[in-house]
């Protein structure tokens, strides 16, 4: 009994020296290390007001700041000493408060593969070492995500989500498989306006098998910040739409690292810039009220589009290519008078629609490549249904 005593006295001499020794190690040596390999890590300027333990083991940082990269005003991180006996870098849980985190997308300049010196076979790129990672669970609280898109328009777009909620449990970054369970909610705020937005994103993914089922939805962003995506084939200067709220829903289903996604996009609150009582209506924005006329008429009186996206786990992709290629086939509908609103199409003024309903097949197309507002194309059979007009 005494010996027993003695072991567990000896036990916890021996814990209280260990915690003694690290503690004194991270307050004297800890932050400048920990500064170095974050800096080594992202190759930018690191620094922190404050690093210490709460409680025997748990870390604490405060006011940790990634130059360009990332600012936090909190970080809590738990380690669990099961898992460094297991040979692996394991935490119970990581909380981060009022993180901000700038991402930045820039054009790609460097191939997948370089060729190899005299015309040789490729020389492929080296596989990262991956860090055998647990965590436990994550919470983020009151975050904040800047991302700039330098890939469209001349001098990019920015997009910000604030007030994020984050929460993740069971991350694996090792050949296991688990599922790792997530939830992030935030508000989109518009440019230069009060009105805010929201998107929730939840669901639970298995990284090894590459399987996932998460849903994506988006209330009420505004849908003309995101006009750099598609200028290419829609011109809102001239077609005089000023403002307009975007709705987005998808239910994503991954097995085996193939993804499907069915989309379903909605616009509300359409408003078009308003014109002097001596201002005509061009031609571009009589072409944007037809299209957006005939998708009323084939969705009981609602903006909306439903399409699918198939894309990979690995390497996804998406783009508005997509929703060009929908609106496309929603515009054939039309012409062929699928749907159960089709023959609504038909009840749509004359002077917009006469001789552009017959010429459908160029209203499909004119919407992928239009130069006036939704294209060149449609202009011509409206100036047919204009021309027309005036002779009666």
């Amino acid at each position: 009994m005494k010996l027993s005593i003695k072991i567990f006295f000896i036990a916890v001499t021996i814990l209280i020296v260990l915690a003694g020794a690290a503690y004194l190690f991270i307050a004297f040596q800890g932050k400048a290390i920990i500064v170095k390999k974050l800096q080594d890590l992202t190759q930018k300027k690191v620094s922190m007001d404050y690093i210490g333990f709460s409680g025997p083991l748990n870390l604490e940082i405060k006011n940790l700041q990634i130059e360009g990269l990332l600012k936090a005003d909190y970080v809590f991180i738990s380690p669990s000493i099961l898992g460094f006996f297991m040979g692996r870098v394991a935490l119970d849980e990581v909380k981060i408060v009022k993180p901000e985190l700038t991402f930045e997308k820039v054009p790609s300049q460097i191939p997948a593969t370089a060729p190899a010196v005299g015309g040789g076979a490729p020389v492929q790129a080296k596989k990262r070492y991956t860090l055998p990672l647990i965590i436990k669970q994550i919470d983020i609280k009151d975050g904040r995500l800047d991302f700039i898109d330098r890939t469209v328009g001349t001098e990019g777009m920015k997009i910000i989500i604030k007030d994020i909620s984050f929460h993740l449990d069971n991350l694996y970054i090792f050949p296991r498989s688990v599922v790792t369970n997530f939830k992030l909610q935030g508000k989109v705020p518009w440019q230069q306006e009060a009105e805010e937005g929201k998107i929730e994103f939840a669901g639970w993914i298995n990284l090894l098998k590459r399987d996932m089922q998460a849903t994506l939805r988006i209330e009420d962003i505004d849908g003309i910040h995101f006009y750099p995506y598609y200028s290419k084939w829609v011109d809102l200067e001239k077609s005089r739409i000023e403002k307009a709220k975007l709705n987005f829903n998808s239910d994503i289903q991954g097995l085996n690292d193939d993804i499907t996604a069915n989309c379903h996009l909605e616009l509300t609150d359409i408003v078009f810039r308003p014109r002097t009582p001596e201002e005509e209506m061009k031609k571009a924005e009589k072409i944007a009220t037809a299209v957006l006329d005939i998708f009323r008429a084939l969705n009981q009186g609602k903006v909306v589009l439903n399409f699918t996206i198939k894309t990979r786990m690995d390497r996804p992709e998406f783009g508005f290519g997509d929703i060009r290629m929908a609106v496309e086939d929603k515009l054939a509908q039309a012409r062929k008078g699928k749907g159960s609103n089709a023959q609504a199409v038909l009840m749509l003024p004359l002077k917009i629609l006469e001789g552009a309903v017959k010429g459908a097949t160029d209203l499909s197309k004119s919407v992928v490549d239009g130069t006036y507002a939704l294209g060149n194309e449609l202009k011509k059979a409206l100036e047919v249904s204009f021309k027309r007009e005036k002779k009666e």
